[in-house]
């Protein structure tokens, strides 16, 4: 199991009261969300690997490199051409909670595996690619859905309200509810565009309009050539929306796909059967008021031992 650790937090943080603070008062909602999340995910799907997958560089320079417009409006402060990544917006009382949730995963050890300069999704697609088994990845980014694969056993648990509340998103439901396989997915996702990772996409070619063109063309390749060719099928306005777009067309596949060649860091992504650091694990529990919390992530894994 393959967590999206930054997609699950943001929606712990919104989907948890900031009432729920620690005992000096300050908010951990986001913390004892993801914890919830975590003992619910165990319980529910049973994996015997888990790792939670991090964001060491939420916008890559050499994605903005081929894409400027890429995450560009979450931007709160610039670095460009340091080697410290930009620094995303995000709510005041979320960001001091991201280094607790990072210490409480290592105390419990679970293993939290980042690499720069990559995103969470890299990880999770260089993972997906070297797994010998079934993968569950959990995300709220569609994105991911590009790496779903039946043959493979991958899927992706995709959060509606909450982990108990999720849709099991497979081959099935891909071509259900967009018309188009894993792979047809990232083909899917450039043409769209997504206003919320700054992808502009072409314009005037949505959703239902791309799927239709996938079916007719089978992938970007095959859309391209037609473009080229006067006897296809394509109609004069999609021709001439395609021919325009040429330059984005040409370097989006790089930045929607992720990537499958992160340099990953020696760790053990075995459920722990117990926590890595007991005396730790207490210290921040006491401190942050995780009690009620961490129990329930402590009972299911020793359920799972």
């Amino acid at each position: 199991m393959l967590l999206d650790t930054a997609s699950l937090y943001f929606r712990a943080y919104f989907g948890v009261p900031e009432s729920v603070r620690a005992p000096d008062g300050t908010p951990v909602n986001a913390v004892r969300g993801l914890l919830d999340f975590i003992a619910r995910l165990v319980q529910d799907h049973g994996p015997d690997d888990l790792v939670a997958c991090m964001d060491a560089d939420w916008r890559p320079q050499w994605r903005v490199d081929l894409i400027p417009s890429y995450k560009a409006h979450r931007v709160l402060e610039e670095h460009p051409g340091d080697t410290e990544p930009d620094v995303e917006e995000v709510p005041d009382t979320l960001s001091p909670q991201v280094p607790v949730i990072e210490e409480v995963l290592d105390a419990l050890g679970i293993a939290r595996v980042g690499v720069a300069p990559y995103e969470a999704d890299d990880v999770i697609g260089t993972l997906t690619g070297h797994a010998k088994g079934p993968v569950d990845i959990v995300t709220g980014d569609r994105d991911l859905f590009q790496l779903i694969d039946d043959a493979r056993g991958v899927r992706v648990i995709y959060p509606v309200r909450g982990v108990g509340n999720a849709t099991l998103m497979d081959e099935a439901a891909l071509r259900e509810k967009y018309g188009v396989d894993g792979p047809g997915y990232v083909d899917l996702a450039l043409l769209r565009g997504d206003p919320s990772d700054g992808l502009p996409g072409v314009p005037g070619i949505g959703e239902k309009t791309a799927a239709k063109l996938i079916a007719a063309y089978g992938d970007l390749a095959g859309i391209m050539a037609a473009v080229d060719d006067p006897a296809s099928g394509l109609s004069p306005s999609q021709r001439r929306k395609l021919d325009a777009s040429r330059p984005y067309v040409a370097v989006a596949p790089t930045v929607v796909r992720v990537a499958g060649d992160v340099p990953l860091p020696a760790f053990d992504p075995a459920l722990p059967a117990a926590p890595a650091q007991p005396e730790r694990l207490l210290e921040l529990s006491e401190r942050w008021g995780l009690r009620s919390s961490l129990n329930r992530v402590l009972e299911v894994l020793r359920a799972r031992a």
